[in-house]
């Protein structure tokens, strides 16, 4: 009896082998050897925006994006005209100076003034100083995302299409053989800020204005700073914005309730919660 009911086992456990056999594999989660998949794996698409194998084994992965989108439409844009400065100094008419600590753009007209547009420079590790001259100038150009850039965003597309929606915005300046460009914006929250990849980002008008006023082989020089006289000279003309005061947890006023919020709930100490915060509460 014994005998037969060893072999009855043995029968089914060889019967059932290739079911369990199924789930195994290097990257499945029924494998008693089960290995996460690299952190950059992803499977091959079947389609732009979908893969063939999502959820496969149960690991969630992002789509891509599209080969080629629409940058939207191309506005007609108004020259916004730049400010216009006295900056006493020996570079040649006609020279563009960008200065990265000031966030600002010079064209010199003479050797008295200059005409300042303010921009956006590269972010700490994409920023570069030399000179180049302006080898191409690109109304609504199209937008190629380097490789290395869409290794670090794999949402970006190969290309976009001039427009609105296309972060060169409405003009483009190239520099020389580089990749380096001055270009309009649509993120004009980002103009006074360290924020690209090493372009200088302009808003639209204004780069509209400055390829008005530039041609193909004008120097554009690119320095950390200015001379510290000329540094001086340049932001006692420069409008100051008012004072941002930081609001205290005394001056802030209570946010409004929300519909899931109930008027008899009482607020618990801030101690309760994590730090100061209320889960409640919608503070900034």
């Amino acid at each position: 009896m014994t005998l037969r009911m060893a072999l009855a086992a043995l029968a089914v456990l060889f019967a059932s082998g290739p079911a369990f056999a199924q789930g195994w594999g290097p990257y499945s989660s029924r494998s008693p050897y089960y290995e996460p998949p690299p952190r950059n794996y992803y499977p091959p698409p079947r389609q732009y925006g979908y893969f063939s194998n999502f959820g496969w084994d149960g690991y969630d992965y992002r789509p891509s994006a599209p080969r080629v989108q629409s940058g939207g439409g191309k506005p007609a844009i108004t020259p916004i005209p730049a400010q216009r400065i006295s900056f006493v100094s020996t570079y040649p008419v006609d020279t563009v100076i960008i200065d990265h600590r000031g966030r600002q753009l010079l064209l010199i007209v003479s050797d008295k003034e200059a005409l300042r547009y303010p921009i956006s420079v590269g972010r700490e590790g994409f920023s570069w100083t030399g000179t180049e001259t302006i080898s191409r100038v690109a109304e609504w150009p199209d937008w190629h995302p380097p490789e290395e850039m869409r290794d670090r965003d794999p949402n970006l597309p190969e290309k976009m299409t001039g427009g609105v929606k296309n972060p060169l915005g409405a003009k483009a300046l190239y520099l020389g053989k580089t990749l380096y460009r001055i270009h309009g914006t649509n993120d004009a929250k980002s103009i006074g800020k360290a924020a690209s990849s090493g372009c200088f980002r302009m808003l639209n008008g204004h780069v509209v204005d400055l390829a008005s006023r530039v041609k193909i082989g004008t120097s554009v020089t690119v320095v950390s700073s200015l001379p510290p006289e000329l540094e001086r000279s340049v932001s006692q003309q420069v409008p100051r914005l008012p004072p941002v005061t930081e609001r205290t947890a005394e001056s802030r006023e209570p946010p409004p309730m929300r519909r899931y919020q109930y008027e008899y709930r009482r607020r618990p100490p801030p101690s309760y919660w994590y730090g100061s915060r209320d889960p409640f509460w919608d503070d900034d």
